[in-house]
């Protein structure tokens, strides 16, 4: 039988015990480890690695509960199940204020000792695969996966180093696309908060009462789908950050219970009386200017400067030009690996090309574009001809003609959305595909540069 993970060590004067009790777990597929008193048990423990730990209590030289003691002391990781025939409270209290796992009784029930131990792995299994998936989720947001040296970014890393040593709510602004959401986890996971849940909600297109019972969670028949109660991302997120992407898009009611949240850091769950209380902090990021929100009456003055104690805002991709050839390096790079091609780097005209583009949907557009012309490639360098055609004016492989004029960034972006949208007959998923951009981001897009009678599908 294969061997699962982990040594048990089981500590027993009685050496048949000792033997049965080991026996068992060998036939279960488990690496054990044994001992006759508690001296001999630490020994073992400088030698070899052990996960759990099941020991008598009366033994010579060293008793189970000076051993759960030492042992504790030198690794909590180690679990500890305490066996005895002497079924004393004293005993199990004093074993469980020690930290043992559990407390049982002889004559042992074997088939309880290998429920307790395979829960033990599991947990143990658990916990590793948590911490595992941490450690990506901080790979993810770390400083290196923000690519970018000019002077525009150095303010922004200088930022998020100050911010991430306090609890301060912080507000992220700039356009779609230009990585906020990568500073808001970037501020999380260098923050005392990291071991915490970092949960993401993005506020675009959402109604009301979804938001409120994204936000706040509800109570089961809250609401005709509401099958069973939810605790909401605010609940979710105790003892952590929750990062709330388009803040703007909140309607005045929403904004007022959230304007709560901060001062108090309570709320009722929607169709609930209970109130509840959480330890987090709000980041929160928008691709709106919310100080002319603020003086339309759309959006409180209060809970702007609740959001705004600290300001960062992501400069577009275009005001800063110098890290284009940084990011397409980074992006060429990630997809020859996925892709499982070798492509060693772009040419100088389609460098030429890349940095001559307004990139209206900032690092996220380039992105697309980069995989885009990696997956085409037959090559060991990208060239013009693996570039989306829009970038040079021309025709593009759906038929599409996509002419960029010059008159200003607002016209060329109006004129790019509204040929797009025009050559895909209405398609806003076909269309958002194209522009590289989300549709809640088209839709918004559309809303602000006043393009009307868009047929939405």
């Amino acid at each position: 039988m294969k061997k699962k993970c982990g040594n048990i060590l089981v500590v027993d004067d009685d050496k048949d015990i000792c033997s049965l009790i080991s026996n068992v777990l060998i036939d279960r597929g488990y690496s054990v480890l044994k001992a006759t008193d508690g001296l001999k048990a630490l020994e073992i423990l400088k030698k070899e690695a052990v996960s759990i730990i099941i020991s008598d209590v009366e033994m010579p030289n060293m008793d189970g509960i000076t051993l759960l003691r030492e042992v504790k002391k030198e690794n909590s990781d180690i679990e500890v199940i305490i066996i005895t025939g002497f079924g004393t409270i004293e005993y199990a209290v004093e074993a469980m204020k020690l930290g043992a796992y559990d407390f049982i009784l002889k004559p042992l029930n074997f088939s309880h000792l290998l429920i307790i131990v395979e829960r033990i792995f599991n947990n143990k299994r658990l916990l590793n695969e948590n911490l595992y998936l941490l450690e990506e989720l901080s790979q993810k947001y770390h400083f290196n996966t923000i690519i970018g040296q000019s002077s525009e970014m150095m303010d922004v890393y200088e930022k998020i180093e100050k911010v991430s040593k306090t609890d301060a709510t912080v507000l992220i602004t700039g356009e779609s696309g230009t990585g906020k959401e990568l500073v808001a986890g970037a501020i999380h996971y260098l923050s005392r908060r990291k071991g915490k849940p970092f949960v993401k909600l993005s506020c675009a297109a959402l109604s009301q009462g979804t938001i409120e019972s994204e936000l706040f969670g509800h109570e089961k028949g809250a609401f005709t789908s509401a099958i069973s109660k939810t605790k909401g991302r605010f609940g979710l997120a105790d003892g952590g950050t929750v990062f709330l992407d388009e803040i703007g898009d909140i309607s005045i009611s929403t904004q007022l219970k959230l304007l709560r949240v901060l001062e108090t850091r309570e709320f009722e769950r929607v169709g609930g009386t209970e109130t509840i209380k959480v330890d987090i902090r709000l980041i929160s990021a928008t691709n709106q200017n919310l100080e002319k929100l603020v003086a339309e009456k759309k959006f409180r003055e209060d809970l702007f400067y609740r959001l705004n104690v600290v300001s960062i805002h992501v400069p577009a991709l275009r005001d800063r030009n110098s890290d284009i050839e940084l990011l397409v390096n980074h992006f060429l790079q990630k997809y020859s690996l996925e892709t499982n091609k070798r492509i060693h780097g772009i040419s100088k005209k389609a460098m030429t090309s890349l940095k001559a583009c307004p990139w209206t949907g900032n690092v996220r557009e380039l992105e697309n574009v980069i995989e885009r012309a990696v997956v085409f490639c037959q090559d060991t360098v990208i060239k013009p001809e693996h570039l989306p055609e829009q970038l040079k004016g021309s025709e593009n492989s759906s038929g599409i003609t996509l002419k960029l004029p010059s008159k200003s960034l607002e016209i060329a972006e109006r004129t790019l959305i509204k040929n797009v949208i025009d050559e895909t007959n209405g398609n806003m998923k076909k269309a958002a595909d194209i522009l590289g951009v989300s549709r809640s981001t088209l839709y918004s897009k559309i809303e602000k540069l006043g393009l009307k009678k868009i047929q939405k599908r």
